[in-house]
Formats: structure tokens, C-alpha cells, sequence
């Protein structure tokens, strides 16, 4: 059985650059996000008796309760450009093992210490204004009658098959609402900190720096 008291926090701050009256230069986001663990209280078994675990590892199989744990977050937006930093933290614990606490050398209570990781972010998205031929739907002209198009010469209104915009360029069609992103994980390349049995598996992995490549199409 475990108790948990602690508190979770969250602020957020976003400043449109357009307040100052020089134009428009995008949108910042920041946000902090976190949690602090007062207390944790442990019971393996209704026999056993209470241990206050919080600050410490219990090992691989139950895992592990920093007292410190935020994330905070920076995000610029401008029309279809958004980019983001965001940086991850875990506080330092106390290596705990079966029959008591873990030791070094000198006998001094063993500390798994703090990890922190950068990861970045960048995304582009694809928007592109229809032209007004392209807006108009069968049956709905723009001028409030029921036909929208022009006529092919036997006096039927039809819609046009085509449009400047898109017979010089179909890529545009396939581009429009498509978002491409770029983006990399731990950018430092952050070694895990040593723990009893390798590293806490709940609170941070071995796979370094990594990066990724993304491509998303909205219809």
C-alpha cells in the first residue's frame, strides 16, 4: 500500500508581439510543469511495518519517487513556422536496495543524481489560400444566385475544371495543410545516472540523443 502528498504545479505565459504596435513577429509560449513529492509512505504487506520512501529508488520492479520533477517548455509561433525547446528534469534520489539503504566504499549513503535532458522541435505547415473560382460551390453563386461558373458556350453554367493556381502547380494542392517536423531528444546525449540494477527504468532510458523526421497531411 503506498500514500502520496505532494504538489503539482503549472504556469503558463504567452506573449503576442503584436501588443507593441511594430508589427506582427509571431507568438511566444512558456510553460512550466511539474510536481513536488513531500511525502511518500510505503507498506509492503499489512504485517510489515511503514517506510517513508520519498526522495528514494526502490529498484526496477517498484520503481523509483523523486521529490523534484518539472518540465519547462519554450514555443515560437509565426504563420506556419513553430518551434520549441523543451527541457526535462528529474532530482536527485537516494539508491535504495533489499535489507537497507545502498552504500559506497566509504559507507556513505549512495546518491543517484539529478537528470536533465534538452530536446528541440521545429514544424512547418503548408497553408495556401484557395482562389475565389475554387471557393464556389454547384448551386451556390457568389452573387446570391443558384448557378456558380461559367458558361460552355450552349448556354449551361459549368464550373471551371481547372484555375491558374493549380494547372502551374498541382504540388500546391498537396502541399496545402501538410506539416513537415524536424526534432531531436536529449540533445546533450545524457548518460542515464547509475543506479541499483542499472538505471531507473521509469524515469529515464539509454537511448541518448536521438532524432526524428516527421510528415503529416490534414485533408
Amino acid at each position: 500500500r503506498l500514500w502520496n502528498e505532494g504538489l503539482d504545479y503549472e504556469a503558463t505565459y504567452q506573449l503576442d508581439t503584436s501588443i507593441f504596435g511594430r508589427g506582427d513577429f509571431g507568438t511566444f509560449n512558456f510553460t512550466v510543469n511539474g510536481n513536488y513529492l513531500s511525502r511518500v509512505v510505503w507498506q509492503p504487506s499489512p504485517t510489515e511495518r511503514r517506510v517513508n520512501v520519498d526522495g528514494q529508488f526502490l529498484g526496477p520492479r517498484r520503481g523509483s519517487f523523486p521529490q523534484n520533477r518539472w518540465y519547462m517548455s519554450l514555443f515560437y509561433d509565426l504563420g506556419g513556422l513553430d518551434a520549441g525547446a523543451t527541457v526535462h528534469f528529474i532530482g536527485q534520489m537516494s539508491d535504495l536496495v533489499t535489507g537497507g539503504k545502498a552504500t559506497n566504499f566509504q559507507g556513505v549513503e549512495r546518491k543517484i543524481r539529478e537528470w536533465a535532458t534538452l530536446d528541440l522541435i521545429l514544424n512547418y505547415t503548408f497553408n495556401f489560400t484557395a482562389s475565389v473560382a475554387q471557393n464556389q460551390v454547384a448551386g451556390y453563386a457568389s452573387d446570391g444566385g443558384k448557378n456558380a461558373g461559367i458558361e460552355d458556350g450552349k448556354g449551361r453554367n459549368i464550373l471551371p475544371v481547372s484555375t491558374a493556381e493549380y494547372s502551374s502547380g498541382a504540388w500546391r494542392g498537396w502541399l496545402n495543410h501538410t506539416t513537415i517536423t524536424l526534432g531531436m531528444n536529449n540533445v546533450l546525449d545524457q548518460d542515464p545516472p547509475f543506479a541499483f540494477g542499472g538505471y531507473d527504468q521509469r524515469t529515464a532510458n539509454i537511448r541518448g540523443r536521438t532524432w526524428y523526421v516527421a510528415l503529416t497531411k490534414r485533408f
